[in-house]
């Protein structure tokens, strides 16, 4: 890590009183940044705080309304993104912008060369540089079969391929595993170590402990704090960005945070063995692919009511099947499902929603909502029919309805009006989480990664929704890559690796050891 009392040169980014306004959301104000070469400079703040809005401004995405932008000393004016890549400045953005039926080396390729292009040398660069970077990835797989975690990789070596002098990453580990997660800022840190710098977003401090120079504190698009000194300053961080103490937060947040917290309270005793009451029953389902490869190898779990079970693993091993055959998003190749008596192995979204399922999906703007449509319409989009007479929407009785559950789950946006798409990604998440959540008649909630992309304060209110509705006697199957939060959450963890079930134990924190075993691929 870059030496903090070293003499520091010119910076290779400076930002000068820059605000950006989208109608009357003042979404950056009057910001005031200075990116030195050879560091990388952490940008941390609640959801909402400015910070992809900061990051597109210096991608071209966005102008500025007011302020300056210098680069290498020069007046810096994208206008757009491909300005900003021939200037040198490459960025992963929060939301992946890959091209989903072409293959991981021709989205490498698209925009890098014109005229005749040799695939076969771009192919053996990227798994060089893959190779290289400690991501594994076949060159000639198309983005569709990938998992969430692999398409991240892909953004990622998109970027590196370029050798950027200025690296912007928005969120780039909310997908990725914990190991992945370690050799990301390992990247960062060789990327910083060239003289080239980098710009993280993150909202997990012990990534900022682990690699983060200098950080910069948003709220309300302001800056409000700065630390040359982060790896010491942590608490003081995170009382600015949340404007005070962190209170009341479980040991998922804490495990985020890398701070301390009391210990969950659970629902009742931790169960160790599948529970005799089954709300929810999963009788040997089974997915088969296109290319023959079983993805989901007889997966069989009974759930109780009021359980949470969560799913562990590596990211690829059958969690996304899991979640697409149990949400209607995929018929399984065999194999049964039940909610109480209720078969519902073969019921489309729409029946399974009226059976009483809750369903937050992992890659929410691909299944989880329609952006085109108001915040309001998408957090009733199940229900819109309880607000429509005659073919016609009663919008003032929605808006009304929308912007009461928007306080309760704290969904910031300048109105219930407004387009799903101006929402920041951790705020679009906890408006699918309020839709799914206080479906009527919730008997059962499928969370797949409900946490991604949220903030420390966020985590925290998710998971209190979460446990609250078991409380309430739903039952909760929790897929998450995140391990701690997992153990600190649900009652009891089954481990999927190559899609079969690899072991069954209480969510405590002595079988860390033993579920990593499992994760691994080693029965115990």
């Amino acid at each position: 890590m870059r030496d903090p009392t070293q003499i520091l040169t010119e910076p290779l980014l400076a930002l000068q009183g820059v605000t950006k306004r989208f109608g009357s959301l003042m979404a950056v104000s009057d910001t005031s940044l200075d990116i030195m070469p050879g560091e990388v400079h952490c940008i941390l703040g609640e959801n909402g705080a400015g910070k992809s809005t900061l990051c597109n401004l210096i991608f071209g995405v966005h102008a500025p309304d007011e302020g300056e932008m210098r680069f290498r000393g020069e007046i810096y004016r994208p206008a757009g993104p491909s300005d900003a890549l021939a200037s040198g400045i490459a960025m992963v953005h929060q939301h992946f912008s890959l091209v989903h039926d072409m293959t991981v080396v021709d989205n490498v390729i698209l925009g890098q060369q014109r005229g005749l292009v040799n695939t076969r040398a771009w192919a053996q660069r990227l798994e060089r540089l893959a190779n290289d970077y400690g991501f594994a990835l076949d060159p000639y797989a198309k983005i569709d079969d990938l998992s969430v975690g692999e398409r991240q990789r892909v953004e990622i070596i998109k970027c590196l391929i370029r050798e950027p002098r200025l690296f912007v990453l928005d969120e780039p580990t909310a997908v990725l595993l914990p190991d992945e997660i370690t050799a990301l800022l390992a990247v960062c840190r060789r990327v910083s170590a060239g003289g080239a710098a980098v710009v993280l977003v993150t909202h997990k401090l012990v990534e900022i402990k682990k690699a983060a120079d200098r950080v910069t504190v948003l709220r309300g698009g302001r800056v409000v704090a700065r630390s040359n000194r982060p790896a010491e300053e942590i608490d003081a961080l995170v009382r600015a960005m949340i404007q005070g103490d962190v209170k009341s937060l479980d040991k998922s947040a804490a495990s985020t945070l890398g701070v301390g917290a009391p210990e969950r309270v659970r629902n009742g005793p931790i169960p160790s063995e599948t529970p005799t009451l089954e709300a929810v029953q999963i009788d040997g389902l089974t997915v088969i692919d296109n290319q023959g490869v079983t993805r989901l190898d007889h997966f069989t779990l009974a759930i109780g009511p009021g359980e949470i079970v969560g799913i562990a693993g590596v990211e690829g091993n059958g969690q996304s099947e899991l979640a697409a055959a149990l949400s209607g998003m995929l018929k399984p190749s065999s194999g049964r499902v039940f909610l109480g008596k209720l078969e519902t192995t073969y019921l489309s979204p729409k029946e399974l929603t009226a059976a009483g399922i809750g369903v937050v999906p992992e890659d929410r703007h691909a299944v989880g909502c329609v952006v085109e449509m108001s915040v309001a319409e998408n957090i009733f989009l199940n229900r819109l029919d309880d607000f429509t007479s005659f073919g016609f929407l009663r919008r003032k009785e929605l808006l009304g309805a929308a912007r009461e559950l928007m306080s309760r789950f704290d969904v910031r946006a300048a109105g219930p009006g407004i387009a799903f798409s101006a929402l920041s990604g951790g705020n679009q998440q906890k408006a699918v989480l309020a839709r799914e959540i206080t479906l009527p008649k919730l008997t059962c909630l499928l969370a797949a990664q409900p946490t991604r992309g949220l903030d420390v304060g966020a985590v925290a209110a998710v998971y209190g929704h979460i446990r609250a509705a078991s409380q309430r006697g739903s039952a909760v199957l929790l897929i998450s890559s995140e391990l701690d939060e997992l153990i600190a959450v649900a009652d009891r963890i089954v481990v999927l690796y190559r899609g079969r079930i690899m072991g069954n134990c209480a969510a405590d924190p002595s079988e860390r050891e033993r579920i990593g075993a499992l994760m691994a691929g080693q029965a115990q």
